[in-house]
């Protein structure tokens, strides 16, 4: 016996099956047939035979039921004069029953419209989106969420992606985790946040509100697993990642990298690293994005290497908000390295800022290779050396608009060209201020140049030192300002040549050309 829907009112009683719904909606409202035509009828109902449904099956949804509500009672009339329907016709040709019918219908389709339409929106629960405390999830910063974790990321890549969301909550983690293809770890921050509350009080700390993962994994270990784990076309984005383990007023303890991008397009966005000994490994990937991620990564920030296809870092603040006591900043300063370029081809830099550390930028020669790329609104405070180059490529790295400071350490000068590099290196539109001893130290065989870049605060404790010394390679120093009193540039005799043109100096001009090389100078002015 088939289930059959039931509409009920007062005296009326209509029952009606798929296969009688079919013939109602199936047949026309219009005029009747002449007596003389001979209508082809088919011997078998389409619907009867290619699709049967069983009792189990037919579970129809509130838009379908809307559907036959509105749509029956314009059928019924028609249906109801064929000799077929003698029954039904015998009631609801009536015009008591009709109208009677209307109302109900009327009624039912208003209820209809507010069980589809309710007052305040609702989110549909779909196969894309994974909540972790669904997956067993604590958060409540003492049980180990790993497993939890691993089972929610694992169960979006078996859906071939989605998101696994992670709600407000301290997440303890005494292990890693892998983030697979196509799938985002996402927490509730849309922009990232500042949790500096450890260092300055009455301020927030990271366990203070938000998602936060409290990593503990691998102390130590520095050569360990990363803590997580970025593939091809995933995504870190909205949390905060804290060492709960690692001692505000002493040396710091090793950790593997708190990220690794690996792949093809991982990204990491709105990300708060705020006490990570190890910070982004974004090597052996194509395109990576990183954008929008602050902290205090205290041994490294952001590592690229190996990267043949376009990298993005933007909007990035490395600062000391976690800690400045003075044993594990002093630490900091002595070691750190705040972003690391070994080989990239096409590397985009832009709007990033670090403060603390022995390097702000360096680039060096790694198995693969070398850097070339795009920098544009870099900065770099009270770093020893603001800026390092080990190694570029011949066709260079474009730096534009920055600002370089540097004013403590053994010897704080901004940019240092090594010896081993042979690469080009253009400065435009910079600015570079201490108190420092020099602004720029050149070395090697390759071509660094500065122009339309301003000069303040050099010369030392004595105030005789130069602010731009070049030892050796190709040197440019054009349309720059230099806003002091003090000796401006040094050409020393392995330079093989140079162009210094176009200069404004404060005072007199006090160049020294010792250079065995070809050198023009020319159209400079000074008071």
């Amino acid at each position: 016996m088939q289930n059959k829907p039931n509409f009920r009112n007062d005296k009326m009683d209509i029952t009606l099956d798929m296969t009688s719904i079919y013939k109602i909606l199936s047949r026309s409202p219009g005029p009747k047939n002449k007596p003389n035509s001979n209508p082809i009828k088919p011997k078998t109902n389409p619907i009867q035979t290619q699709f049967k449904p069983k009792q189990s099956q037919f579970k129809p949804n509130q838009s379908q039921l809307l559907a036959l509500f509105l749509i029956v009672p314009y059928t019924l009339r028609g249906s109801a004069n064929k000799s077929k329907e003698k029954q039904m016709n015998n009631d609801i040709t009536k015009p008591e029953t009709l109208k009677k019918t209307r109302k109900f219908i009327l009624w039912i389709s208003f209820f209809s419209m507010i069980m589809l339409f309710p007052a305040k929106p609702t989110l549909a629960a779909t196969s894309d989106n994974f909540n972790v405390r669904d997956f067993g999830a604590a958060g409540d910063g003492k049980t180990d969420d790993t497993p939890a974790f691993q089972k929610a990321l694992d169960a979006a890549s078996q859906a071939n992606g989605g998101v696994v969301y992670a709600p407000v909550g301290n997440y303890f983690f005494a292990g890693h985790l892998n983030v697979p293809k196509a799938v985002t770890l996402a927490g509730i921050w849309q922009s990232v946040p500042a949790h500096n509350g450890i260092r300055d009080r009455g301020l927030p700390k990271p366990t203070d509100d938000g998602t936060t993962f409290l990593v503990t994994e691998n102390a130590n270990k520095e050569n360990g697993a990363p803590f997580i784990t970025l593939n091809t076309n995933s995504t870190l984005k909205g949390v905060v990642l804290y060492y709960p383990e690692q001692n505000v007023d002493d040396i710091p303890k090793p950790y593997p990298w708190a990220i690794a991008m690996r792949g093809k397009n991982p990204a990491v966005l709105a990300v708060e690293m705020l006490n990570p000994y190890n910070g982004i490994d974004a090597s052996r990937n194509e395109r990576h994005l990183i954008r929008d991620v602050h902290g205090q990564p205290i041994r490294r920030g952001i590592l690229v290497d190996h990267i043949y296809d376009i990298g993005r870092i933007e909007n990035v603040h490395f600062n000391p908000w976690w800690s400045m006591k003075p044993k594990l900043f002093q630490w900091q300063m002595e070691n750190g390295e705040a972003f690391i370029f070994g080989k990239s081809d096409w590397q985009y830099v832009y709007n990033t800022f670090c403060f603390g550390y022995k390097v702000g930028y360096k680039f060096i020669k790694s198995k693969s290779g070398q850097c070339n790329g795009n920098f544009l609104g870099i900065g770099a405070d009270n770093c020893h050396t603001a800026l390092v180059v080990e190694h570029c490529a011949p066709y260079g790295l474009l730096i534009t608009n920055g600002e370089f400071v540097s004013f403590k350490g053994p010897d704080p000068t901004m940019i240092g060209i090594e010896k081993t590099n042979t690469g080009s290196i253009r400065f435009v539109n910079c600015s570079f201020w201490g108190p420092c001893n020099q602004i720029a130290k050149i070395a090697g065989t390759g071509t660094v140049g500065f122009s339309d870049c301003t000069f303040v605060q050099w010369g030392g404790k004595d105030r005789k030192r130069p602010a731009i010394q070049a030892k050796s390679g190709t040197v440019l120093i054009r349309g720059c300002e230099f806003r002091q009193d003090r000796p401006q540039i040094l050409l020393q005799k392995d330079v093989t040549r140079a162009i210094i043109a176009e200069n404004i100096f404060t005072g007199p001009e006090r160049i020294i050309n010792q250079s065995e090389g070809n050198v023009k100078m020319g159209l400079n002015i000074s008071d």
